[in-house]
């Protein structure tokens, strides 16, 4: 059984990753079961996407992972992913984006939200993990919207989601609007290229 959480704000298109992933497992044949946590995610707040699949053969029986059994954590915003750490397996990956999203509370309090703290406390846990400098990736796709599948082939490089980049780029071809998908792949071969 794998095990993936994908965590983020509102508008960073962690939902849409849950689905491209669900859709590589099932190209593959196996069973697949999601879940999402969204909220008050259209004002700026937590999404958490739950991705279960059976990659031998087993029946999913429930959608949502339990604390420490993820076999990843991908973190679209880097304080998310320092939240939802308690769901990650201690030998579990975790990939996350380096720039993080300033919330209402720290604009509200005229206080700083800054990413290095948080970033040291991530790279302090004792399993894999990934840190993506998405800046680059996203100025050369010429769009922001692309950061989720620069995630995901991020974790797919890593090894612990199962599936591999070309089954990635297929399910994105079945699931993105087909004027998006070019610029989408185009991020998957980004990212891929910023981590060698």
């Amino acid at each position: 059984m794998k095990n993936i959480v994908l965590t983020g704000i509102g508008g960073q298109g962690t939902v849409l990753a849950a689905k491209v992933l669900a859709q590589a497992a099932q190209n593959r044949g196996w069973q697949v079961r999601t879940a999402e946590t969204i909220g008050m995610a259209q004002r700026g707040g937590s999404v958490v996407s739950h991705v279960r699949m059976g990659d031998r053969g087993e029946r999913v029986h429930a959608p949502l992972v339990s604390n420490a059994q993820a076999d990843a954590l991908i973190a679209f915003e880097p304080g998310e992913g320092a939240r939802m750490e308690c769901l990650l397996a201690p030998d579990g990956v975790l990939v996350s984006a380096s720039c993080v999203v300033q919330p209402v509370t720290a604009s509200l309090s005229k206080s700083v939200y800054a990413a290095d703290p948080v970033l040291a406390a991530l790279r302090a846990r004792e399993g894999r993990t990934v840190i993506v400098d998405e800046v680059p990736i996203l100025a050369e796709a010429g769009s922001s919207k692309v950061l989720n599948m620069a995630l995901l082939a991020a974790a797919v490089e890593t090894g612990a989601l199962g599936i591999t980049l070309d089954e990635l780029k297929d399910a994105v071809r079945a699931c993105v609007k087909p004027r998006f998908v070019d610029m989408n792949i185009a991020a998957i071969d980004m990212a891929v290229a910023s981590m060698a």
